[in-house]
């Protein structure tokens, strides 16, 4: 016959030792206000999570109307200056010899910058995605 083994434990391994008051208690047994405690964290961490896609989502749509909106607003304004420039060809009040009172006279040198390969720039603010 085998001799049973018997496990001592280290000195690092400690034993929970509740007070006698409460009756047993185990750990494999469940808590009455567990379960409530459960879906209390479980909606919370929904909650969370819904509020963390919303406001991605929302960042993000604004991103894109406000990249939208600037473009609108630079056709519009090519708008209003193409509508200026015919409004001035058409009344024919603007004349050349109408900006020396206002202190604007003709440009006689000229000089004109050439940037080989450079195609274009796209301007765009720092806090864009």
């Amino acid at each position: 016959m085998r001799k049973p083994k018997i496990h001592k434990p280290s000195i690092f391994q400690a034993q929970l030792k509740f007070p006698a008051s409460r009756g047993t208690f185990a750990l494999n047994s469940e808590h009455p206000l567990e379960r409530a405690a459960f879906r209390a964290l479980a909606a919370v961490l929904f909650i969370l999570i819904c509020g963390y896609l919303y406001f991605v989502v929302a960042s993000v749509l604004n991103v894109i109307a406000r990249k939208e909106a600037i473009s609108r607003s630079t056709q519009l304004s090519s708008a209003i200056g193409a509508y200026e420039r015919d409004y001035f060809a058409i009344s024919e009040k603007v004349k050349p010899d109408a900006g020396a009172p206002l202190g604007l006279y003709p440009v006689s040198n000229t000089a004109y910058v050439h940037r080989p390969g450079v195609v274009g720039q796209a301007l765009a603010s720092h806090n864009e995605i």
